[in-house]
């Protein structure tokens, strides 16, 4: 194996575990860690609307914080990565699934169901590769309602979106 192909994989596994965490770090809402995915001055831009200007993704992270913590739960997944390294640059395109889940009100909840993909621009800084813009594209969404009463006796009490949640000490198990 050549220099070059071992140092494109290991770039190639350094955005893939930062994607990973990006998906921790919004299920648990841990501004820290979502913060520490971007560059101080990274952008994004989330809207679907053509002409809306990208932001600062720390201006953008507070009221998305704020929404995010409204529901009952989330949950967010990212398969199908594909990434193109170029030195200390690199593109990307993650497909994402996002489920967000309201607050029972009167017997209901309502689930968003999010389908799309984030295509980002990443370059390694000081030693660490990190987001410099992210454009998300929004390839399905389906709302489902349900009967409140369909989560009794589900096994969710464990799960925290804070720090609490159990895997930070599992995580945190293994020095």
């Amino acid at each position: 194996m050549t220099e070059t192909t071992l140092t494109s994989l290991l770039t190639k596994q350094e955005i893939t575990e930062t994607l990973y965490l990006y998906c921790r770090a919004m299920d648990r809402i841990d501004e820290t860690l979502t913060l520490s995915i971007w560059h101080p001055d990274g952008t994004c831009n989330y809207s679907s609307t053509p002409g809306v200007p990208d932001m600062l993704f720390r201006d953008y992270l507070t009221p998305s914080t704020k929404a995010r913590s409204g529901f009952a739960n989330h949950s967010h997944q990212i398969t199908n990565i594909l990434i193109k390294p170029d030195g200390d640059r690199a593109a990307s395109e993650a497909y994402f699934t996002a489920s967000l889940q309201t607050v029972p009100k009167d017997g209901w909840v309502t689930e968003h169901l999010w389908r799309g993909r984030y295509l980002d621009r990443w370059s390694k800084r000081d030693g660490r590769w990190a987001i410099d813009h992210r454009q998300v594209v929004f390839d399905s969404y389906t709302p489902h309602d349900f009967p409140a009463d369909r989560l009794n006796g589900m096994p969710l009490d464990l799960a925290r979106r804070d720090p609490d949640d159990p895997s930070y000490d599992h995580l945190a198990s293994v020095p």
